[in-house]
């Protein structure tokens, strides 16, 4: 299918296109980008008044296949990841079984490709994620894993960890660290604070995220591993990353819209929808977060889209599990809270959203960008759209978001992945 794209901005700063401009495609790839280009073999797209991006990539989702399909399936959550604007995600190992082993990258490719959309699986730091033997990572490299975690629990063992990045690093695989020390953590609820003592709460002290990251930043430091730090929920880490960069080391850090959008105070309905780990933090932690990615310390925006079912999310808030989706709303929460308050241009957004995940995960030319000659990945924003966030509106199997009934300004209207018109939405 060809589609001729119509005076839509264009927004690429890793080429330094910030322009209104037409963009041809053929057979899904750009073929041209410039002005005024005539009408081909296809269907027109009228992009006045709407921004053109690269596609969206998110760093952190868990599509629950294998295993919770209740939840999620592969199928479900690129759906609802093309809706959101997204062209490509990387998917958490902890399902069951879990990505430890070549079959199972193998079924996640494979059903990527049927939609198609573009999944990089992340394989898992240790066999079964238990933290006491290093995963065959050689294998699952070579089978498809383009990064390895135990997503969900953090792997307190630091011998076990340093020999775990410099077995990554041989292979040069990006270790991402879901940063708890789970000791301090305690089996807490929500932040430890006010708002957890007032509402009797058990909470989770944000020294828990802080503690682990200095850690795993030291052993970065030694081994010379690429570290990624996910979900950055606490000031004290936007600091120990800061310094960490400062020192030339080698690591990245992603926030989710949830973090820099949203305090614990939101905790006093009990509402589970706003029990996530890390947990929501105070407005210090918050600011921090935005601070944080508006100098760079912060590099990308994900996610951590983790559906729960309605019946898992309706228990007691002590016993409902931690976890909200957010691909179908990051984009318009992201414009909403960073572009449209000035803490971000649209080029900088851009940044947060596609150009830094594809340069993190080391993703080939064509991500990230948009030029003549390679595969269509794109999504068209109308950066001023305003819409509720309504719980039936959702492709996503779940609905456990933490921003139904919120007005958001800024929406993803059409989405092309592979070269393939997947989402309109005027």
């Amino acid at each position: 299918m060809n589609w001729l794209i119509k005076k839509a901005h264009v927004v690429d700063p890793k080429n330094k296109v910030d322009a209104t401009l037409d963009v041809a495609i053929k057979n899904g790839i750009i073929r041209e980008l410039r002005k005024d280009i005539e009408t081909p073999n296809g269907e027109t797209i009228d992009g006045n008044g709407l921004y053109l991006f690269p596609g969206l990539i998110d760093l952190h989702v868990h599509f629950r296949e294998p295993g919770f399909e209740q939840k999620e399936s592969i199928l479900s959550g690129s759906r609802a990841a093309l809706k959101g604007g997204f062209v490509a995600a990387v998917t958490m190992p902890n399902t069951q079984p879990p990505c430890d082993h070549q079959s199972v990258i193998d079924n996640i490719i494979r059903k990527a490709n049927e939609v198609p959309f573009y999944l990089f699986p992340a394989a898992t730091l240790t066999k079964g994620r238990e933290g006491k033997e290093l995963s065959e990572m050689a294998d699952l490299k070579k089978a498809g894993a383009w990064a390895v975690t135990d997503d969900g629990t953090w792997v307190s063992d630091a011998l076990l960890m340093r020999r775990a990045m410099e077995y990554a690093s041989m292979l040069d695989l990006l270790v991402i660290s879901h940063a708890e020390d789970h000791r301090l953590a305690g089996g807490g609820v929500m932040n430890e604070g006010v708002m957890s003592t007032r509402l009797g709460l058990k909470g989770i002290p944000a020294a828990s995220e802080v503690v682990a990251v200095s850690r795993d930043v030291i052993l970065a430091e030694l081994t010379g591993a690429r570290l990624h730090v996910t979900h950055v929920s606490a000031k004290g880490t936007v600091e120990q990353i800061r310094l960490a960069k400062q020192k030339k080391i080698s690591v990245t850090a992603d926030a989710t819209p949830h973090h820099f959008s949203l305090t614990d105070e939101l905790c006093a309905a009990y509402d589970t929808n706003f029990k996530m780990m890390p947990p929501l933090r105070t407005e210090e932690d918050r600011l921090a977060i935005c601070e944080g990615i508006k100098d760079g310390t912060i590099d990308a925006i994900a996610t951590d889209h983790a559906p729960h079912t309605a019946e898992e999310k309706m228990a007691e808030f002590q016993d409902a599990p931690p976890g909200v989706i957010g691909l179908e709303t990051a984009l318009g929460v992201t414009l909403t809270e960073l572009y449209h308050k000035g803490v971000l241009s649209l080029s900088q957004v851009v940044n947060k959203l596609s150009r830094e995940p594809a340069k993190i995960l080391k993703l080939p030319s064509g991500f990230g960008e948009i030029r003549v000659g390679t595969e269509a990945n794109l999504v068209l924003v109308d950066v001023h759209e305003e819409w509720t966030v309504k719980k039936e509106d959702f492709v996503s199997k779940s609905n456990n978001s933490c921003f139904i009934g919120k007005t958001l300004k800024g929406k993803a209207v059409a989405t092309i992945s592979r070269g393939t018109l997947w989402q309109k939405q005027f």
